[in-house]
């Protein structure tokens, strides 16, 4: 899927391809991230997005296509500037932190054309504006693992690229710790004007995080669009099913709409008579005091702000998201209608 290119983009891939021998990592990959601007490179393990990243970053050579930041060629037409001289910033899963150098130090690593009193002032700027002030003079290994991700954070910023490069850089964190680092490390992007490439597998990280969702699968990009487009009008089935939770049930085209036990839905995309799929995700599905299909709760769990049904009848097995309450007993019969926004019809594959 292309991306036309924006005039004022921070970083642009045009038709960029890699192969690794004969295995294909990323094929005709076109994407633009303005500046100040989130892009959320998401997929599953493999996809090819790490290798989009570090073609970005010059870490691999370009085989085909092009890459531009701040609208001059870095890579492609005979061209590669190396990573150190593309004025890009990266933090990584690992961190990297130099653990014989300070904070101070570390932040100021990529300041060596500044005088020494102005690559202090400059560390001591990131340093205060990411918490750190307190362990401006400590070492990585007296740090804590958040504390760890803001210092990469802080030295990445310090130069003040033009691009930001992250790839998985929160999954080593707990749970509660990585949502309060992904807070403070968009509020310091979004406050900076930097445009930014984030990788990631987690779906929540892109949704949470992202101005935009690029979702790739075996080196393509399938989808881009806003956070909530991408959940509530998938392209295809795998950007369905890899968002989240799907439940899938099978019909026929007939008048235009698909038929199911809940009732017609429209597919006016498809042929009449065609095999299709209807997709929708378990929050689609709402409690009915009448009417509706009567379905037998066969597991019930309680998540926090919503509780998670398995239910069965009429020949399907759903899951169901409600909101916080009591869990009904297994064996309760239920009645369920079927909100028609939140359902996708594909043709059957």
């Amino acid at each position: 899927m292309a991306e036309p290119v924006g005039q004022a983009s921070g970083l642009d891939l045009i038709a960029v391809s890699h192969r690794y021998g004969s295995r294909r990592a990323v094929e005709q990959v076109s994407l633009s991230v303005k500046p100040g601007e989130i892009l959320g490179l998401l997929g599953p393990s493999g996809c090819g997005k790490s290798t989009t990243l570090r073609l970005a970053a010059g870490l691999e050579d370009l085989q085909q296509g092009e890459v531009r930041i701040g609208g001059e060629v870095v890579a492609g037409r005979g061209v590669n500037i190396p990573t150190e001289r593309r004025h890009i910033g990266m933090v990584f899963q690992d961190h990297a932190l130099f653990p014989h150098l300070s904070v101070a130090d570390n932040i100021a690593f990529g300041l060596s054309r500044l005088p020494q009193a102005e690559r202090r002032a400059r560390a001591k700027l990131w340093a205060d504006r990411l918490g750190l002030g307190g362990h401006f003079d400590a070492y990585p290994h007296q740090l804590s693992g958040g504390e760890q991700q803001r210092v990469a954070l802080a030295r990445a910023m310090a130069p003040e690229p033009r691009v930001m490069l992250l790839d998985e850089p929160f999954s080593s964190l707990d749970s509660r710790l990585r949502d309060q680092i992904r807070d403070e490390t968009v509020a310091v992007l979004k406050q900076a004007g930097t445009a930014t490439l984030l990788v990631t597998h987690d779906p929540e990280e892109a949704m949470r995080m992202s101005d935009r969702i690029a979702i790739m699968r075996a080196g393509r990009i399938e989808q881009i669009d806003t956070p909530d487009r991408v959940y509530a009008a998938p392209a295809t089935p795998f950007v369905a099913r890899f968002l989240s939770e799907t439940n899938e049930i099978p019909g026929r085209v007939e008048g235009g709409r698909v038929h199911t036990p809940f009732g017609a839905v429209a597919a006016p995309q498809l042929g009449e008579g065609s095999s299709a799929i209807l997709m929708f995700r378990p929050e689609a599905l709402q409690e009915q005091d009448e009417g509706g299909v009567a379905l037998t709760v066969e597991r019930a769990t309680a998540l926090g702000a919503y509780r998670r049904l398995e239910i069965t009848g009429a020949g399907m097995r759903l899951a169901a998201r409600l909101p916080a309450g009591p869990l009904p007993p297994l064996g309760a019969t239920i009645r369920f209608g079927l909100n028609p926004e939140f359902c996708f019809v594909f043709p059957a594959s």
